[in-house]
């Protein structure tokens, strides 16, 4: 009897590289950027212990269009060397690289591939072989075209063993944030219904949190959504969530059929803690009251400055960066709202 086939496939996305890492830094302090290259570099190591056939990054490799070319050389140069070892890399280019990567080289290697447009790359791996198909980041009407996208990727005219959708897109029933929020059918959601069958699983990026959406008609028709998350905690929406990538293994059975195991792979993400000022705290305390507060937080953690009423204007002139960082431990990373001086405003880093 033959040996049965199987495949070890990584998944991961969301890695946001250049978040928070300054190319100039006027300051010395900590920074969340190492944060999210250090989990990059994790996923990466892990690929290599365990010999995996191929590797997928889901989208949002950056965290945005515009990125300084010394985090391009960062990023790029990892991706290099993890192409040494031979493993097959997929990419798909997501909302915040505006669906585009930056050229270069890295692009013509035989062992990666971008899918900066649709279509279906074929590679044999564990004696098998695997189709994937993709697209980058369809932002418009993606309700309305996805089937019309699917279709461009060539999908059907590939001989494949295994076929794997690879996407950057809202999926109808992810969920996302404190409150549960999910996501329903319509021009900014891809309809599950029309995913076609023949795809053992999509392999997606852009919704933060770690889960698989399965078929809920029980008829089997509808291919598992597997979304790895984020791979460390970008906001506050998440600060409750596991942080992590799928590792998915495809196991050959006795009647020739490829069965799914995926197994979610956690990484070490910075706590995130909110400090409530107590409105009734005065200037000449306001050291000692925030002293008090993070004592007992993690050294590491992520910290929001939030109260509970209104505070007296004095507080405001008084919580300056300087101020701050002369408070807090370097190894926290603090914001403070302007909300905590009016209605409204946005969060501010310190």
């Amino acid at each position: 009897m033959s040996k049965r086939r199987a495949i070890r496939l990584i998944l991961f996305a969301d890695t946001h590289l250049g978040f928070d890492y300054p190319v100039r830094p006027r300051i010395e302090r900590r920074r969340r950027g190492d944060d999210f290259f250090a989990n990059h570099g994790l996923v990466l190591a892990h690929a290599r212990a365990v010999s995996a056939d191929l590797v997928v990054h889901g989208g949002d490799l950056f965290f945005r269009s515009k990125v300084p070319q010394k985090i391009v050389d960062l990023v790029y140069e990892s991706l290099f060397e993890f192409s040494k070892t031979g493993i097959d890399l997929f990419i798909v280019p997501g909302n915040h690289e505006r669906s585009q990567l930056p050229e270069s080289l890295l692009f013509s290697l035989p062992n990666v591939h971008l899918f900066d447009e649709p279509r279906t790359l074929v590679v044999e791996a564990g004696g098998a072989r695997i189709g994937l198909s993709g697209f980058a980041f369809e932002q418009r009407d993606i309700g309305g075209r996805f089937s019309e996208l699917v279709d461009r990727t060539g999908w059907r005219d590939a001989a494949a063993d295994i076929r794997l959708l690879c996407l950057h897109q809202a999926v109808d029933g992810a969920r996302v944030g404190p409150v549960n929020f999910t996501f329903r059918r319509g021009p900014d959601v891809v309809d599950r219904r029309q995913i076609p069958p023949d795809f053992a699983a999509v392999l997606c990026g852009h919704i933060h949190r770690q889960q698989i959406l399965r078929d809920r008609s029980g008829s089997g028709r509808t291919p598992p959504v597997i979304y790895p998350g984020s791979t460390e905690r970008t906001s506050f929406a998440e600060k409750d969530e596991t942080k992590g990538f799928y590792e998915i293994l495809f196991e050959e059975d006795d009647a020739g059929l490829f069965t799914m195991k995926p197994e979610f792979v956690p990484l070490p993400a910075r706590p995130m803690v909110d400090l409530v000022l107590d409105s009734t705290v005065t200037v000449e305390h306001l050291a000692t009251h925030l002293a008090e507060k993070i004592a007992s937080f993690p050294a590491d953690a992520v910290v929001r400055v939030k109260s509970d009423g209104p505070l007296d204007s004095a507080i405001a002139a008084a919580m300056t960066a300087a101020f701050l960082r002369g408070v807090f431990p370097s190894t926290m990373n603090i914001q403070v709202s302007a909300a905590l001086f009016g209605r409204e405003g946005r969060w501010k880093k310190r």
